[in-house]
């Protein structure tokens, strides 16, 4: 199951529908919430997928893909977490992206920046899987 920024914010009735507020992350970075994707009646590993917007990820940013780590671990933290209790699905992992630029996902886009961590959740923990 997908659903957009928008339809999240609006379902969690943090924003009216339409809207998209930044997210908070340690590096001070404006993060905008893109998507998540629902991937855990596949019936294997339950993934779920949360996609962001960081523009300061680009290159000539001044986002490092070591303070980008550190804004997926409180993204898997402070956003993925509470969405998931809330739709009260269980995951055994988040996968958390950001992009420099709107990619369609499953697209490949060269120009565009990208860093995706994995998180694998344990009471209730985010806790990071190198790849």
């Amino acid at each position: 199951m997908r659903m957009s920024a928008a339809g999240l914010l609006a379902l969690a009735g943090a924003v009216p529908l339409g809207a998209a507020e930044p997210v908070g992350v340690p590096s001070g970075q404006s993060v905008v919430f893109v998507e998540v994707i629902d991937e855990t009646s596949g019936g294997e590993e339950a993934v779920v997928r949360f996609r962001f917007l960081a523009p300061a990820i680009a290159e000539g940013g001044n986002v490092d893909a070591e303070a980008a780590l550190g804004d997926m671990a409180a993204l898997c933290d402070s956003f993925a977490l509470p969405w998931l209790s809330h739709e009260g699905i269980v995951a055994q992992t988040v996968v958390i992206s950001l992009s420099d630029r709107p990619v369609e996902f499953g697209v490949t886009d060269a120009e565009a920046v990208q860093y995706f961590e994995a998180f694998q959740i344990e009471d209730g923990a985010c806790i990071w899987e190198l790849y």
